[in-house]
């Protein structure tokens, strides 16, 4: 029975580099890998890019609306689906994707961040951990060196922690950090939770 995997990681964790890599293996033997981005993701147009500038054109730009179970229809002889930017899914999407996978018998690895700029987990990254078969968390470096699991969000070089929770095509106004460098350099500055508490103790 076909898996439902999900890769995750903060910001330069080498998610996208992953994707096109996937992709590419399955396509050069022969085999079709169907690549599919969010349309919220806008980075890229029509294609996935990478921060090293690696690059490829997707098969679908997957709408909010849009039925994965629809799509996958007009194609024979599927490998696999290969997701990027899975945060960006919907609930339904994700539902259509664990029945890709135990009735269609598809595979689907998806890849994307866990959590935004607070700390909160997205939509479709909250959904693919409950149903997916397979987590496999990817590594990104914190300045301090250590293993980074959040993406902090800079404005003009601050670290904030107000606004939007998506934020397309500002790679440089996000920093990959560990519990400990967020911790310290975005909540107990900007969080007034998190100052309430240290003002309680």
């Amino acid at each position: 029975m076909a898996k439902l995997y999900f890769n995750y990681g903060a910001m330069s964790a080498g998610k996208t580099i992953e994707v096109i890599e996937t992709a590419y293996k399955y396509n050069s033997r022969g085999m079709k890998a169907l690549l599919i981005k969010p349309s919220i993701d806008t980075k890229g147009n029509d294609s996935v890019t990478s921060r090293i500038g690696m690059s490829k054109e997707v098969d679908i730009v997957l709408k909010p609306d849009d039925s994965l179970i629809d799509y996958i229809k007009n194609y024979e002889n599927l490998t696999c689906l290969v997701i990027d930017e899975a945060q960006f899914l919907t609930e339904k999407q994700v539902y259509e994707l664990v029945i890709i996978t135990k009735n269609f018998d598809i595979p689907a690895i998806c890849y994307g961040l866990k959590v935004d700029f607070k700390g909160n987990l997205f939509k479709g990254s909250e959904a693919l951990i409950r149903y997916a078969d397979s987590l496999n968390e990817l590594v990104a470096i914190c300045d301090c060196g250590k293993k980074a699991r959040f993406n902090a969000r800079k404005v003009n070089g601050e670290y904030v922690y107000d606004g939007e929770q998506v934020l397309i095509g500002a790679d440089e106004s996000y920093d990959p950090l560990c519990e400990t460098c967020f911790l310290n350099k975005v909540l107990i500055p900007h969080s007034k939770e998190f100052q309430k508490i240290l003002k309680r103790g």
